[in-house]
């Protein structure tokens, strides 16, 4: 089947790899290149170069507008198929092709539908998430569902870890079963059943550390904002980022730690929460590089620093 795949960072590249060796991708729709690094050098989509690789015609473009429409239309495809491309496909794109198009979203819908899901599905402590395979509509992420599979997150998952699992393995696998049964005449999609809930992109105030909630949810906070935008607190002022954490035992612990208090026992560092510890593995300095929480505790001038208790009702932020 003549295929258009629209879709720009990383984890849209298996799926085109995928569908490219099973059905004729005659274009690709992504992102224009952005500028990257500290020299801020404009830098090709993992898509595009995907692309480039694979011989398929790019069409480069923040948003799908007349010129994306006839670059489809000229390539006569019978599917479009959308894997975090980063915008909204809209009428009369949406009906173009002959099947219109089909979203490959990392939830199991009509749970996140948004820009985030697999973000909010940790910070939320979900035990289970997954893929869906859905009908492209109009409203956001909420069209009928071809296909879906449930996947289970690590005890230590973080959202980049969870999410380079769904896009490497599950997805792109469940997305070519459903683009081989549109191509076969089998494929039936159903309803969406239940309460939606949603999962807008995340910005740095979703990542500071709340020491007076639960260990468990400030467990899933951190692996909920890990790598992007990033788990934050503040230690005498300066910005720390938390890169690693874990459960801690009640043994590893020999007295009761208050909400972001700190303590150093058997080797390893350890944070209080509004209910039992936590223990921190990586951290990074402000202006530094990432290392083990051991070294940064053991290079600190006081055994006693003053940790932020931050509540979100305190304190307004921008959210990018």
């Amino acid at each position: 089947m003549r295929l258009v795949f629209a879709g720009t960072p990383a984890v849209a590249v298996p799926s085109l790899r995928r569908l490219a060796a099973r059905h004729e991708v005659v274009g690709v729709l992504t992102r224009l290149d952005a500028p990257l690094g500290r020299k801020r050098v404009l830098t090709a989509s993992p898509v595009a170069d995907a692309a480039a690789e694979l011989g398929i015609p790019v069409h480069k473009a923040n948003r799908l507008d007349e010129e994306a429409t006839r670059f489809v239309a000229d390539a006569r495809a019978e599917l479009g198929v959308i894997v975090a491309y980063g915008g909204f496909v809209r009428e009369p794109l949406l009906s173009l092709p002959r099947l219109g198009w089909i979203n490959l979203h990392f939830s199991l819908l009509p749970a996140w539908r948004g820009a985030a899901p697999v973000q909010h599905s940790l910070i939320a402590g979900d035990a289970v998430t997954g893929v869906s395979v859905f009908q492209l509509v109009a409203a956001m992420d909420a069209g009928d569902v071809f296909a879906m599979r449930e996947f289970v997150p690590g005890p230590d998952a973080t959202a980049g870890s969870v999410l380079a699992e769904l896009a490497d393995s599950v997805g792109p696998e469940v997305l070519a079963d459903v683009v081989d049964s549109l191509a076969a005449g089998t494929a039936v999609a159903t309803p969406q059943l239940g309460a939606p809930s949603f999962a807008p992109k995340l910005g740095a105030a979703d990542g500071r550390v709340r020491w007076a909630d639960p260990a468990d949810a400030v467990l899933a906070r951190i692996h909920g904002t890990t790598p992007e935008p990033g788990a934050h607190t503040r230690v005498d002022g300066a910005r720390l980022k938390i890169l690693e954490a874990f459960t801690a035992s009640p043994e590893s612990v020999a007295r009761e730690l208050a909400p972001g208090q700190f303590a150093f026992e058997g080797g390893e560092l350890f944070v209080g929460t509004g209910t039992t510890a936590i223990g921190l593995r990586r951290v990074q300095p402000d202006g530094k590089s990432a290392m083990d929480a051991a070294a940064w505790w053991r290079g600190l001038r006081t055994e006693t620093p003053e940790t932020e208790i931050w509540n979100p009702e305190d304190v307004t932020e921008h959210h990018d």
